[in-house]
């Protein structure tokens, strides 16, 4: 068990997170981000899984086919894509993906990036968040209006670097989320 190095890395995640999400006007969600993490269901297997270069997720994956850990968190985390898969409306489309809100695509957009740089450290460099992303298979279980936005965001920190990405949303992004959430109707986002 690696009960320290886990709560050390899980931490310092989420203070990585905390920092971009309040440097966009997230408060809020800077704060509770990732809290599902210290729970015994997630710190636990993350404490016996630790490895300190990937998600412990992964090592129980490869032991036991499934991560315990990962399916408590992403049911809880609305940062998360995975958490807003759903059945559809229209029989026999089972299980589809619904559009996420774009406070919290904002959110996943930061997480990856405070992913990559715990994972990455000194290596770290921008375009790395977009490799992974790339790397993975979410096509068809994230819905194609949050994948375009995600993709925005992943690319433009690929291209024009983190300081400008996060001046955008946070001049661009943050004011309309703002407005949504007084239930103004709006339809269309800088996103």
């Amino acid at each position: 068990m690696h009960i320290w190095k886990h709560f050390k890395t899980i931490t310092h995640h989420k203070l990585m997170v905390m920092k971009g999400c309040f440097s966009v006007g997230l408060y809020w969600q800077g704060l509770l981000h990732d809290l599902s993490k210290y729970m015994p269901s997630e710190f636990l297997v993350g404490a016996r899984y630790y490895q300190g270069t990937q998600s412990p997720n992964n090592a129980e994956r490869r032991e036991r086919g499934y991560s315990s850990a990962w399916l408590h968190h992403k049911g809880r985390n609305k940062h998360h894509y995975e958490y807003w898969m759903d059945y559809s409306a229209h029989a026999g489309d089972g299980i589809i993906p619904a559009k996420m809100p774009d406070r919290y695509i904002v959110e996943m957009f930061i997480d990856r990036i405070a992913a990559s740089k715990n994972y990455n450290k000194e290596k770290y460099t921008d375009d790395m968040p977009l490799k992974y992303y790339l790397s993975g298979n979410s096509e068809n279980f994230i819905h194609p209006e949050t994948r375009r936005k995600l993709e925005k965001l992943l690319r433009m920190l690929a291209d024009h670097g983190e300081a400008y990405t996060m001046y955008y949303i946070r001049r661009k992004i943050i004011p309309v989320i703002k407005r949504q959430r007084k239930g103004h109707n709006i339809n269309q986002t800088l996103l």
